[in-house]
């Protein structure tokens, strides 16, 4: 399968909003209109932090995401990057997508002197996989406050 990745651009929304749809109801939160048109709005806005990549198809459809954002790490003194969102369409898995998507992101942190940091749910299998032959699994325990 041939495929490109490339930054979203103000084309994209239509189908942005079907990946983004599909990794919400994943993780069991609804994606009304509202929430689309916001997320969308941070992606657009140059200001906010939240950025980008689409794999695109042969045909330019979007078939997979990764929503990012800079994250400066004091510790090294360097700018990393944050992976918010990773998703592939379940009919294109297994081709090399996701790590290409996350090799992406990786790339445009280490421009900056930083790497990439990302969670997932233990139960989230697939993923983990993937995740652990492409990253070092961390130590860290992550706490979460909500509003």
């Amino acid at each position: 399968m041939t495929y490109e990745i490339r930054a979203a651009g103000e084309e994209d929304f239509f189908g942005w909003l079907p990946l983004f749809d599909d990794y919400c109801r994943f993780y069991e939160h609804e994606l009304d209109d509202a929430k689309a048109l916001i997320v969308w709005n941070w992606l657009r806005d140059e200001a906010h932090p939240l950025d980008a990549v689409l794999a695109v198809d042969e045909e330019g459809t979007p078939i997979g995401l990764a929503q990012f954002r800079a994250a400066p790490d004091t510790l090294t003194a360097t700018t990393g990057y944050v992976l918010d969102d990773l998703w592939v369409r379940p009919d294109h898995r297994t081709s090399g997508i996701g790590r290409s998507l996350i090799e992406h992101v990786h790339g445009l942190a280490a421009a900056h002197g930083g790497g990439v940091t990302w969670i997932t749910r233990p139960d989230n299998e697939d993923a983990i996989r993937l995740y652990d032959s492409v990253a070092q699994r961390t130590e860290w325990v992550t706490y979460e406050m909500g509003a």
